[in-house]
């Protein structure tokens, strides 16, 4: 029963997925068109895909951000820690309990980037980085690529039993995108205060839900009373 209501909620959040796809996309493109920016955020991906498909996959590196982001959901979930063990290419953690929000939380969470923002912006209430904003982009662009890469890596690649945990693929897959988009909107709000308008997205994601719904409600509607 709640595998199934978890499949409806995903079904239901489609619309809001889409849609926060694109809001997500118009501040990404608003960002980048500030070209500095834009080159040194991109330089930072495109580093990190070249490294990682030409000379070293990252496997332990994310492993261990993998398994440390499982345990601090589910510290910040009130659950009990037992052990934690990362490899070379898997790890674990074992817990008194867990949620979909902790089996899920590695999945969107970008714990370098998270990490890089945190240590910038604590650095610079003590020394002006000003003149290393540039350095910081591209860092962040590195961090960003890591975390998207070794996400569809891991999601794709392999069988992963934490969707069938969170309560079905479907469930997952859709809450996963729908986080990192969300995610991803809430960093380029914080690097970029100025040009990014989170409320303004939100406002046109949320009306665009109720008006995708309205249509299809209106249309199932119809077709009943004429079938009736």
């Amino acid at each position: 029963m709640v595998r199934l209501l978890k499949l409806l909620i995903a079904l239901l959040l489609l619309p809001t997925a889409a849609l926060t796809f694109a809001e997500t996309m118009r501040i990404l493109l608003a960002v980048l068109g500030q070209l500095q920016a834009a080159v040194s955020f991109v330089a930072g991906a495109v580093v990190y895909g070249g490294i990682h498909y030409g000379y070293y996959n990252f496997s332990r590196p994310y492993v261990f951000a993998h398994e440390m982001t499982h345990a601090l959901a589910a510290l910040v979930c009130g659950c009990r820690i037992k052990d934690v063990s990362i490899g070379q290419d898997s790890g674990y953690v074992k817990m008194d309990d867990c949620n979909a929000f902790v089996v899920l939380a590695p999945y969107f969470v970008p714990a370098y980037t998270v990490a890089a923002a945190f240590v910038y912006i604590i650095a610079d209430l003590f020394v002006d980085l000003t003149p290393y904003r540039q350095v910081f982009l591209f860092v962040i662009g590195f961090c960003t690529a890591f975390h998207l890469v070794q996400t569809f890596k891991t999601l794709f690649e392999a069988e992963q039993p934490d969707l069938k945990l969170a309560g079905g693929k479907v469930f997952s897959v859709v809450m996963i995108v729908l986080a990192n988009l969300v995610v991803l909107a809430l960093v380029l709000k914080a690097l970029f205060p100025e040009t990014v308008s989170l409320a303004a997205a939100g406002k046109n994601v949320l009306a665009g839900t109720v008006n995708i719904w309205r249509i299809i409600v209106n249309y199932i509607v119809e077709k009943a009373v004429n079938a009736a």
